[in-house]
């Protein structure tokens, strides 16, 4: 029989794409699918990025790449981690990855052994603690609480930091909940952990661009006294609608950029070149089509907002950032897992249970308007149909 190292039983996954999957099934079938559940933009990659690419194509960028990525896209983030918010950022410090995901696996496998312990959101994204189970740290959840406008509390999160931990991971705008954290609460969180020096801290900042409601994004970097302990996250992925070109970046401290070097260089040699010639483009070319994005996101927001809120026993709390809203089902009588699967096989709309994101998400489910208006529309209706004749299993 095989024998498979420990730490593989303890890794988790994306519930979400299960979820696609199985719609995807579904409507391979014939059936008529509505997927409000994957967290992926519904509109195509702006042609002038696409076209960036195919040109590097054909200017022959066809091998490898330098492991931390090219230098003039390294250079196009750091224009515009300065243009945005007017940090200094050196080229030497980025790191251009395949997506987001392998800066988490990173940053929490330089952290993570046993007796370690890694402080993470929940309900956040799940491979936060997935990560963390892997490398045999303890994952201490930090709460986000609907009540708080699902934004962290400096003094939750401070209370739980021991002299056991080495990383804290934040995420603002978040996933699933749409909480975004407003300024003098990450002022309250940067000044505590002055009396933490060791606690490094992963900021992961890939819906930056989606806020709302006259919201302002907080970058970590603007805050001087950390900066010799962040780890940045971002990237295209959600911005320029670019889920499937896998193209991300960090932003590393000097003393663990060239750890994250040595880990690219055995994990995944480097980034496809035309890819790399594609973010250029989107960091240095017209902004529109992102923007005119953001602002259908917040158009469908309000309407998802007000639909949700209109369903028996359902309340929802308004997202002020990224494309998801999370609905408190807790009076519908339903578990939240068990809802969104009979949601899925009997009505077609397909969303995700709460608990995918953490032992807190009981009691919601993660509601993605990366849809068009008539879909979220219709899924509504099926939603308030579903909820008036059936009781909870």
């Amino acid at each position: 029989m095989l024998r498979t190292v420990a730490a593989f039983d303890r890794i988790g996954e994306e519930n979400a794409f299960a979820v696609l999957a199985r719609a995807t099934e579904l409507a391979s079938q014939g059936r008529d699918i509505i997927n409000l559940g994957i967290g992926q933009p519904d509109f195509r990659t702006p042609d002038h990025i696409v076209e960036a690419a195919v040109k590097a194509l054909r200017d022959g960028h066809h091998g490898y790449t330098p492991s931390v990525g090219i230098k003039p896209l390294r250079e196009a983030v750091a224009a515009d981690l300065h243009k945005r918010f007017k940090v200094n950022v050196s080229p030497d410090e980025v790191m251009i990855m395949p997506g987001g995901k392998p800066t988490m696996f990173m940053s929490i496998l330089m952290f993570g052994e046993p007796g370690a312990d890694i402080l993470y959101p929940d309900p956040g994204f799940p491979i936060y603690r997935s990560m963390i189970e892997f490398t045999g740290a303890n994952p201490i959840p930090v709460p986000v609480r609907e009540e708080n406008g699902f934004a962290f509390s400096a003094e939750e999160t401070l209370k739980l930091i021991t002299p056991r931990t080495r990383l804290l991971i934040l995420n603002s705008p978040a996933n699933p909940t749409g909480g975004v954290t407003p300024k003098p609460e990450v002022d309250k969180l940067v000044a505590g952990l002055a009396r933490h020096p060791d606690v490094c801290v992963m900021s992961d900042e890939i819906y930056d661009h989606m806020v709302y409601d006259g919201e302002q994004h907080v970058c970590l970097l603007t805050y001087p006294s950390i900066r010799d302990r962040l780890i940045l996250l971002n990237g295209w992925s959600k911005t320029y609608a670019m889920t499937g070109w896998r193209l991300g970046y960090a932003i590393w401290p000097g003393k663990l950029y060239d750890y994250a070097r040595k880990l690219a260089v055995n994990l995944h040699s480097c980034v496809n070149a035309p890819a790399q010639y594609a973010g250029i483009a989107a960091l240095t070319g017209p902004q529109g089509p992102a923007e005119n994005m953001v602002a259908e996101f917040d158009r469908r927001r309000k309407v998802v907002v007000e639909g949700l809120n209109k369903l028996p026993g359902v309340s929802c709390a308004t997202p002020k950032g990224a494309f998801y809203a999370f609905p408190n089902i807790k009076r519908t009588g339903w578990k939240a897992k068990a809802l969104a699967s009979t949601l899925l096989e009997e009505t077609g709309v397909a969303v995700v249970g709460g608990p995918d994101f953490g032992i807190l998400g009981e009691g919601y489910v993660r509601v993605s308007y990366a849809n068009s208006t008539e879909n979220i529309l219709k899924a509504l209706e099926r939603m308030r149909s579903f909820l008036a004749s059936r009781k909870a299993a």
